[in-house]
């Protein structure tokens, strides 16, 4: 039993020490990097993110513990990422493809509703002209038969809905 409590806490020493011994920075193609050792002397001391130690970094000490020391200056980056922020673009791009899906939703939903409205006064016009009697109901509640001055109103009014609601969606609308 001893042994096992003595290689648990062997363990869980080790992964600690190994977690407070991490480099993290972001290299060249904008990646973030993890690592035991030192970034290389390319990558300015803006990217280094993380670094062991002492809260106070002195990337001269670091470098010449780690690496040679070089004469070459250091690697120029793109044109294209300076002053670019991959996180607000990523961000700014996904709140693009919100917005139009939402435009694209909101276009779908008045498709549908003219086209319920297109069957609705089509159904409107056929049973005005079928000939039947039809009831209507007046302001005061009476219920009285539709007569042929009304339901030629009625029918006039079921092709002006038919025309602007069953024929293709104009363009100020979409």
């Amino acid at each position: 039993m001893n042994t096992i409590k003595f290689a648990l806490f062997a363990a869980i020493t080790c992964c600690s020490v190994s977690a407070m011994a991490q480099w993290q920075w972001i290299d060249a193609q904008g990646r973030k990097v993890f690592s035991d050792r030192a970034p290389p002397a390319e990558i300015p001391s803006k990217n280094v993110l993380r670094s062991p130690g002492a809260p106070t970094f002195s990337r001269a000490a670091a470098t010449s513990e780690t690496a040679p020391a070089t004469t070459q200056a250091p690697a120029a980056k793109p044109a294209a990422d300076k002053g670019v922020d991959k996180g607000l673009e990523e961000q700014k791009r996904k709140q693009e493809e919100q917005e139009a899906a939402k435009a694209q939703a909101e276009k779908m939903k008045k498709e549908a509703s003219r086209q319920e409205n297109c069957n609705r006064a089509k159904q409107a016009k056929a049973t005005l002209s079928s000939g039947r009697m039809l009831s209507t109901v007046n302001a005061n509640g009476e219920r009285g038969f539709m007569d042929e001055a009304g339901r030629d109103a009625e029918v006039k009014r079921a092709d002006a809905a038919i025309a602007s609601e069953c024929g293709p969606m104009p363009e100020a609308a979409q």
